[in-house]
């Protein structure tokens, strides 16, 4: 069972969440969200906003906060093998009441299907919103190329 290590990231602006299913490896060790610096996540959302790429820890949060975005993960803790989101089992979710009781969430996205898949399971069901699906920005989504997510992930500014 491997507990998730990354605080949320909001403040009380934030109006969008944004929902991973939950760490990769290299984030796990990074400390931070989407640290694989084959995830195209900080290249799409800087070009959306037009800004450049970040590249620190404090970059990237500062970028979200900025454009009111807030960043986590559907998932608390799991039994998971390396990254493999196939090999997700024993879930808990996150409670995403710390954010939508301070923040005016007006939107929530999820980054993928597997996002999708647990946010309809177990998150879904207890607050009541639906949440909109993205493609995801893996390198294991290959079908998708920059400009296709680009197209794809713009709708996130619309707030």
């Amino acid at each position: 069972m491997i507990t998730h290590p990354i605080e949320p990231i909001y403040d009380y602006n934030s109006n969008i969440l944004i929902l991973g299913s939950f760490p990769s490896v290299k984030s796990r060790e990074e400390g931070f969200f989407y640290g694989h610096k084959q995830n195209r996540f900080w290249k799409i959302v800087s070009k959306v906003f037009e800004e450049e790429e970040p590249r620190t820890i404090e970059e990237k949060k500062a970028l979200l906060i900025r454009n009111k975005i807030a960043l986590w993960d559907v998932i608390q803790s799991c039994d998971i093998v390396g990254s493999s989101d196939a090999s997700i089992t024993n879930v808990v979710p996150n409670d995403l009441s710390v954010i939508l009781n301070t923040a005016d969430i007006k939107a929530i996205y999820v980054n993928g299907k597997t996002a999708l898949k647990y946010y309809k399971k177990y998150t879904e069901p207890v607050i009541k919103r639906p949440a909109i699906c993205l493609p995801s920005t893996s390198p294991a989504n290959a079908a998708w190329n920059m400009e296709k997510l680009l197209t794809a992930w713009k709708c996130i500014s619309n707030h």
